[in-house]
């Protein structure tokens, strides 16, 4: 399992581009808009890392180290997703109920499978879903915990078979976090 993405939600996501882009060298990899159901929006920016291109492009490098405690691993350092809304988007309004700023919307984990990751969370009592099944889209698959009680972070974990996001599962999960 490995940290997939950082989703924020924002009042600017311009300038909160901007901040990644020259504090962390980020990139922009994706630019579009989600219209929801009632007409709002949300703008939305996917961001890859320094690291994406310059080394090889693949989820783990591993290499030996000549260290007898076995082989080293070299992490990814993960996406970050950024999106500002209308006022009364899901997006909007959770921005608002945060004193205006947003923040950390929820932190994304990779998994072999989310129907099984979200079985286990559940028989273990770790956390509620946003939905009772995962969300589909061609080479992805994903889901939302409600916040944990123990740390009210809200997950997310997500399955990938291909590359990028899913303009639809996203507006899925962004609308399944309503009243959250």
């Amino acid at each position: 399992m490995r940290l997939d993405h950082i989703a924020y939600r924002v009042a600017n996501r311009k300038k909160t581009a901007q901040f990644f882009i020259d504090a962390f060298s980020y990139k922009i990899e994706d630019d579009f808009e989600l219209v929801f159901d009632n007409n709002e929006t949300a703008r939305c920016y996917a961001m890859g890392p320094p690291e994406r291109g310059k080394y090889l492009d693949i989820k783990f490098i591993q290499y030996f180290s000549g260290f007898t405690h076995g082989p080293m691993q070299y992490h990814a350092s993960p996406e970050i997703f950024v999106s500002e809304g209308s006022s009364d988007s899901v997006v909007g309004k959770w921005v608002e109920a945060r004193d205006g700023i947003g923040g950390i919307h929820h932190l994304a984990y990779e998994v072999d499978s989310v129907k099984i990751q979200m079985e286990k969370w559940l028989r273990l009592g770790y956390a509620e879903f946003t939905t009772q099944e995962p969300m589909s889209c061609p080479g992805l698959v994903q889901c939302f915990t409600k916040p944990s009680e123990l740390t009210g972070v809200i997950y997310e974990f997500i399955e990938r078979s291909g590359k990028g996001f899913c303009k639809e599962n996203v507006l899925d999960l962004m609308t399944s976090t309503e009243g959250l």
